[in-house]
Order: C-alpha cells, then sequence, then structure tokens
C-alpha cells in the first residue's frame, strides 16, 4: 500500500462487480475507508472479505440509488459512522440497448432511474457534507456513448450525455468550495453490463462486437479513478476517455 487516500472516506455505487467492484478495492489499497454500496448484499460481504484480508477498511451498505429515501439514509449511515465522505464514485448504471422503434420503455424508465436519476441523487445528498468540508471530489461514470450517439443505443446515449452534462455544470457550481468533479467515459470494458441487456437482437450483436476486440478490464477504469483522485488538490482532471486500443468508435 502507497497510501495515497490515507484517512480519505470514499463512496462507491454498484459496488457489487465490475468497475465498482474493482474501484472498491484499489481506492482501498491506497487507504481510503470505502464505503460500499449496491443491491445485491452477498456480492458486497465477499467485496468487504477480499478488501479486509488486504488490510483494506469497508462498509457495505445495501441500497438502491434509485430510490432517494433510501440514497438519503445512506449518505447520512456514511456520514454518521465514518464522520466525513471525501471521495464519491458515481458508478451504479445500466445498459439497456434497443432500436427506439418497438422498444421496451420499462428500460427507459430503468436506465433514467438508475443512470442519471441514481447519480443525481446521491450527488445531491454529498454536496452538503462536502461544502461543509470545503474539500470533495466526485467522480462520475459516463461512457464514450456519452460523446458519440450510434443507432441501437439511443436511450443509453441520452442518459450519459446527460451525465456529462451534468458533471460539467455541477463542476461550474461546486470549484469555490474546493470540490473536484471528474467524468470518466470507458469504452468497452469486460464486465457484466451486457448481460442485463433485454433486447436479444441488441444482445446478440453487442456480443458479436465485442468478440472482435480485446475490452478493457475493470482495474483499468479503477487506476483512471485513483490517478484522477490522487492529483494535488490544485489539479482537477474533469475529464478522462478510455477505449481499448483496438475500438473503433
Amino acid at each position: 500500500m502507497v497510501n495515497l487516500l490515507q484517512d480519505k472516506v470514499a463512496l462507491i455505487t454498484g459496488a457489487s462487480s465490475g468497475i465498482g467492484e474493482a474501484s472498491a478495492l484499489s481506492l482501498a489499497a491506497e487507504g481510503a475507508y470505502v464505503a460500499v454500496v449496491a443491491r445485491r448484499g452477498d456480492r458486497l460481504q465477499d467485496l468487504i472479505r477480499r478488501i479486509h484480508e488486504r488490510g483494506g477498511r469497508a462498509l457495505p451498505i445495501v441500497a438502491d440509488v434509485a430510490d432517494e429515501q433510501q440514497v438519503v439514509a445512506m449518505v447520512t449511515h456514511v456520514k454518521n459512522k465514518l464522520g466525513r465522505i471525501d471521495i464519491l464514485v458515481n458508478n451504479a448504471g445500466v445498459m439497456l440497448l434497443g432500436q427506439i422503434d418497438g422498444a421496451n420503455t420499462e428500460d427507459w424508465r430503468r436506465m433514467v432511474a438508475i443512470n442519471v436519476m441514481g447519480l443525481m441523487y446521491t450527488t445531491h445528498a454529498v454536496l452538503p457534507i462536502m461544502k461543509e468540508q470545503n474539500h470533495g471530489h466526485i467522480v462520475n461514470i459516463s461512457s464514450v456513448a456519452g460523446r458519440v450517439a450510434r443507432a441501437g443505443s439511443g436511450v443509453y446515449n441520452v442518459t450519459k450525455w446527460g451525465v456529462v452534462a451534468f458533471s460539467e455544470a455541477l463542476r461550474q457550481e461546486s470549484y469555490k468550495n474546493n470540490i473536484r468533479v471528474t467524468v470518466i467515459e470507458p469504452g468497452a470494458v469486460a464486465t457484466e453490463l451486457t448481460d442485463h441487456i433485454t433486447d436479444e437482437n441488441a444482445k446478440k450483436q453487442q456480443g458479436e462486437w465485442l468478440q472482435g476486440l480485446t475490452p478493457l478490464e475493470s482495474e483499468d477504469i479503477a487506476a483512471a479513478i485513483v490517478y484522477a483522485v490522487t492529483q494535488p488538490e490544485r489539479v482537477n482532471v474533469n475529464e478522462i476517455l478510455i477505449r481499448p486500443t483496438g475500438q473503433d468508435r
């Protein structure tokens, strides 16, 4: 452990797998006390065990970020238990691809509820704490889909473009309180994200596309998060776009 984040408290949503899980392990390895949030409590307990085995510190919280009351309760719990929140990683999200015509609009509601509203609820709950501290760093996970719109991912594009816009407005509103904002835009990453696609044709197409390249690993994105949050206080890394070397779009 280098302990670049010693005595810092990091809150990570969507921590039961993928980027959230890798980020929790990486931030804990740098000395942060990580509060890990997800709906799957069994997966969180396994993550907590691995963090503790490596000498880290962690607090599990079972919550759904799409429910504002649960978000307020989880943030209050972290503040009461750990005394502060220095880093927020808004990672929880779903990617439910499919054509706009004939889509199951419930997929749209799920993406907006988690990818956009969940991120905003959590940010809204954490901001007063960071302002009181006059310090904080908010990392929002967007996507290459937050930069480039594609047929078959239109509503996912909407949510991830929204994350980018929200992040920049947040930066402009918060910098005077020494709150830094970073938006990270991964390309293809080997995670469970594609498993949840309900449109079978879109799922098949995405799987075939992924077979044509070597995707990023969750640890690659975690490393970008660690890079951003360990910069000197004078440095605000606003945006990081990361694609696999073999990704063409």
